[in-house]
């Protein structure tokens, strides 16, 4: 009986997942040929995200993958937004710690708390060298009801990422607006 209903919980999870998989994917496409840069779709699960969708960049740069990968939602840009603005998130990840991955990665409780701060006020994330040494990304929250959901990121070479950062914003921000609207769309 037990197992029956935590299979039940999972594929009710998956679904909800996979709705807001597909109400992304034209906006990630959108994003992906507008800026050039790879895309992410992030979803939290636990202390941790989960990369539902990617879609890559044209120019054939490649930085270890995340499509399917999960990461400590304190590694990553998508991770630090949806913890952010979703307490559940934050909760758990305060409870597992703050493992190092990368040369940048949070380490303590107090950065992660002055870091969330931060990303509230500024309404976005930035990654450099925490999951990957080099990399950086940018993230935006995916809101219903005023609770991330997901995160949409762009992610790639610091050298590229980071002096774009003031005209990827904006980018985001508009299309993390249209997925909340489509997904709360579909879900009715």
């Amino acid at each position: 009986y037990r197992h029956g209903i935590h299979i039940y919980e999972l594929g009710t999870l998956a679904h909800a997942r996979n709705t807001i998989r597909h109400a992304a994917l034209p906006t990630l496409r959108q994003v992906a040929s507008v800026t050039g840069l790879t895309v992410n779709l992030a979803v939290p699960d636990g202390p941790d995200i989960v990369f539902m969708e990617r879609i890559e960049n044209r120019d054939g740069v490649r930085i270890l993958g995340h499509f399917g990968r999960r990461l400590p939602a304190h590694t990553t840009s998508s991770g630090k937004v949806i913890a952010a603005f979703n307490s559940t998130v934050d909760q758990s990840r305060r409870a597992v710690g703050f493992p190092p991955r990368a040369g940048q990665t949070i380490r303590t409780e107090s950065d992660w708390a002055a870091g969330l701060g931060a990303i509230r006020t500024d309404g976005y994330a930035v990654a450099r060298s925490e999951s990957f040494d080099g990399a950086s990304s940018i993230a935006v929250p995916i809101l219903e009801r005023g609770v991330a959901v997901a995160a949409i990121s762009v992610f790639g070479p610091s050298e590229i990422i980071d002096p774009k950062l003031d005209a990827l914003v904006p980018v985001l921000r508009a299309a993390a607006t249209r997925i909340a609207r489509t997904h709360s769309g579909a879900a009715v």
